[in-house]
């Protein structure tokens, strides 16, 4: 499609919608003429989108006819309807849209982090050369404990957070390198691994799990779909597939857009029960039955409710908050 002719011969109609939107009072013959141009405009950027995407033209007529939206049907979007859409249709379907990618780096980051931590724990020298004897002493003995008490819970839950959702950013910022990503995963898994062999070495396997389950169940799969989002942008442009690579990776790219917006909310959380429930006085069964059900919640929100919104149509792509409001209306 030549889309300068296209431009060309629709721009009348366009430019009628953008006057007739900007008035507050419409008459009768108006309102008939301002539904009618909604109604076609929204039909021609249907007809861009899929023959011969601009994004300049298609940014343009979105924005038109959100704007001329509340008096072509009658009502308006607004941000909390926005807000609802994103949290209840375009994260859990971009969630859900990218879970091979980050369920794969689940699985494969938990069966190195087991199996770094059985070789150490068969080979128990092996920890010295991660600290001398008196810092591992204190590590056992109090450091890791005292971790999640020393400061104020507020304080602690505010750094963690900022901690964590920097690291998951990080992972997604520089997910079109690809390796930066995998770098900051092993880092990451092995300081788990070890950690958690030299407590479980010095017959602390209690303390450590007890400590680190109820939120680090949720903190580790926001990690690991942090990290598969960022790897599966870096794929985006290797392996386009039949699209040009600037598109595959801008579409990747809102979508990781979308994640991270929701990892920042999740991190909050994983940070709020790091601060105040992991210390807790509760008893262990309690502290971790609260980190269980919160992350299986997560799943459930991720696979469950991203399913249906994927079936839906939406892919999660943040672009959809807006087409879902210009396309043509039955």
């Amino acid at each position: 499609m030549d889309l300068d002719a296209y431009v060309r011969a629709k721009s009348p109609t366009w430019q009628r919608l953008d006057e007739l939107s900007r008035k507050r009072r419409l008459t009768g013959a108006e309102s008939d003429e301002i539904l009618d141009a909604y109604q076609r405009t929204a039909t021609h950027l249907s007809v861009i989108r899929s023959s011969a995407p601009d994004r300049a033209v298609i940014a343009y007529l979105s924005t038109l006819l959100a704007r001329a939206r509340g008096h072509a049907l009658g009502s308006t979007v607004t941000t909390w309807d926005q807000l609802v859409r994103y949290v209840t249709t375009t994260l859990p379907a971009a969630l859900y849209s990218t879970r091979r990618w980050w369920l794969t780096v689940l699985v494969v980051s938990i069966a190195f982090a087991v199996g770094i931590g059985w070789w150490l724990l068969d080979h128990p020298t092996m920890e010295h050369t991660f600290g001398s004897r008196e810092q591992i002493e204190h590590l056992v003995n109090d450091d890791f404990e005292n971790y999640y008490s020393e400061n104020a819970a507020s304080s602690f839950a505010f750094e963690v957070w900022t901690n964590n959702f920097r690291l998951a950013l990080l992972c997604i910022a520089f997910g079109v390198f690809g390796f930066p990503v995998i770098w900051m995963l092993y880092q990451n898994i092995l300081n788990l691994a070890v950690t958690g062999s030299i407590m479980i070495n010095h017959g602390r396997a209690d303390l450590f799990f007890g400590l680190i389950t109820p939120h680090g169940l949720l903190e580790l799969t926001c990690l690991f779909v942090a990290a598969g989002v960022g790897l599966r942008i870096f794929w985006s442009w290797v392996a386009p597939g039949d699209r040009k690579r600037s598109d595959s990776l801008a579409e990747a790219g809102r979508t990781a857009i979308a994640i991270g917006i929701g990892l920042v909310v999740l991190l909050l959380i994983c940070g709020a029960i790091e601060a105040f429930v992991t210390p807790s006085g509760l008893p262990t069964w309690a502290r971790i039955g609260i980190g269980v059900t919160v992350w299986v919640g997560f799943l459930l929100y991720a696979l469950v409710l991203g399913r249906r919104a994927h079936d839906r149509g939406a892919t999660g792509d943040l672009d959809e908050i807006d087409r879902g409001y210009s396309l043509p209306v039955a």
